[in-house]
């Protein structure tokens, strides 16, 4: 089988129309429907494009052909050839009448969950076949968005001039402090897997000025919520020569980007999903602004409070379809790394930010500290060893410049933009505290 001339005569199905009638063509792709009326036989045939159907009358078609069309599994994979002909009762006004219909892969009967695109089987059951769940439609829908979504991100930054870096995912020391890691054995030594790429994007902004990236970090924490998984991919910057208001003003514009792209590249794939967007607005409100707008809405919340899920909601319902920048958090509430304010070590307040989407917090960053004392100072604040970050803080000592950056979810951003109830559907193969299969 020579796929290399198969692919070069290969037709998507979704680039098929009425206009076609009576040109010969070449199809691949997985039976999602089968139907046998006696006389005639149906088969749906979709790649990642679309769908068309293939109809075989008994009295014109092959007899091995038309035998092998009443005996195809539904999800089994398939090479066609045959003639398109237009059709009225046919989805898109055309069909396939087939001279050739070749099984190369045979699904088993029956299949353990339902691949309709409104599938009844439960999450659990279909991540359970991630690998099946694939070929629904509405699956397929998601992860093209998310695909959309993270060449967007990149292809933004690149042409910004930011260098795309690749950080290291096994570490000798927690990145950002805190016991929330997975350690792993590494050779005689102890090491951990990565919560953030945070301190190496600062190593590189402080050298090449600006980086971009996404990777995979873990977080250790025994949640088991709709809103969090334990391996996560995160969209990541890091710019020299920035504070918290410069570096929130990169991710008001790389949202409206990536939020403009989804519109532009999938349409189709929204509209299966039933999920509504628009290019956002954003809003810049200092924290202390945020707490007391928060109070007259009824949300139990003081100074030095996080943003608990009520707020975030209530800010969404407040300001929807906005990115709600709020900034100059307090330095109580932000890790080690994150600037006082004016560079001052017992500062009340910092350069760290949070954004909220959708009722949701999508990102958290601010301007680091670059000056080594200040940040063995921070650090020692924290409960943390300095020695633990020898050479982070190292890092500064030659002349390093301000610097701010921030992370976004991958998986977060998607769940928003789809509509959906649980990031686990926005994840590919999730990892969560029960899940480390398939």
């Amino acid at each position: 089988m020579d796929f290399t001339k198969l692919q070069a005569q290969r037709r998507a199905c979704a680039s098929l129309s009425a206009k076609d009638d009576g040109v010969h063509v070449h199809v691949m792709g997985w039976i999602y429907d089968v139907r046998d009326l006696g006389k005639v036989r149906f088969a749906v045939l979709r790649d990642v494009t679309g769908e068309v159907q293939i109809t075989a009358h008994k009295d014109r078609a092959d007899k091995k052909l038309f035998d092998a069309l009443g005996s195809v599994s539904r999800e089994s994979s398939a090479l066609i050839s045959g003639t398109v002909k237009k059709s009225d009762k046919a989805s898109g006004g055309r069909e396939i009448v087939p001279d050739s219909f070749e099984v190369v892969g045979m699904a088993e009967a029956p299949l353990p969950i339902d691949t309709s695109d409104f599938s009844k089987t439960e999450l659990p059951k279909r991540l359970d076949y991630r690998f099946l769940d694939m070929h629904r439609r509405r699956t397929q829908a998601i992860f093209k968005i998310q695909s959309t979504i993270a060449r967007a991100f990149l292809n933004h930054f690149h042409e910004k001039g930011f260098i795309e870096m690749q950080p290291p995912c096994v570490i000798g020391a927690a990145s950002e402090g805190g016991t929330d890691l997975f350690e792993v054995k590494y050779f005689e030594k102890k090491a951990y897997l990565a919560q953030s790429p945070q301190l190496y994007k600062q190593m590189l902004a402080c050298s090449m000025e600006k980086t971009c990236m996404i990777c995979p970090v873990w977080r250790a924490e025994k949640h088991n919520t709709v809103r969090h998984i334990n391996e996560i991919r995160q969209m990541d910057i890091e710019a020299a020569f920035n504070d918290q208001m410069s570096i929130m003003k990169h991710q008001e514009e790389v949202v409206k980007y990536m939020i403009s792209e989804v519109l532009k590249h999938n349409k189709a794939d929204l509209e299966l999903l039933g999920a509504t967007l628009k290019v956002p607005d954003a809003r810049y409100m200092h924290y202390d602004d945020t707490i007391q707008l928060l109070k007259k809405q009824g949300i139990a919340i003081e100074i030095g409070d996080d943003l608990n899920p009520e707020a975030e909601k209530k800010l969404g319902e407040l300001f929807p379809d906005t990115i709600m920048f709020v900034h100059s958090w307090p330095a109580n509430c932000k890790p080690f790394y994150i600037m006082p304010k004016d560079g001052k070590e017992n500062a009340e307040y910092s350069e760290g930010f949070d954004a909220i989407y959708r009722g949701l917090e999508i990102s958290s960053g601010g301007q680091r500290i670059h000056i080594p004392d200040l940040l063995i100072a921070r650090i020692k604040k924290k409960g943390l060893k300095p020695e633990h970050f020898k050479d982070y803080i190292d890092s500064f000592r030659y002349g390093a410049p301000p610097h701010a950056g921030w992370s976004i979810g991958l998986e977060r951003m998607t769940l928003l933009l789809c509509g959906l109830d649980n990031i686990r559907e926005a994840t590919m193969f999730p990892r969560d505290r029960d899940r480390l299969t398939p």
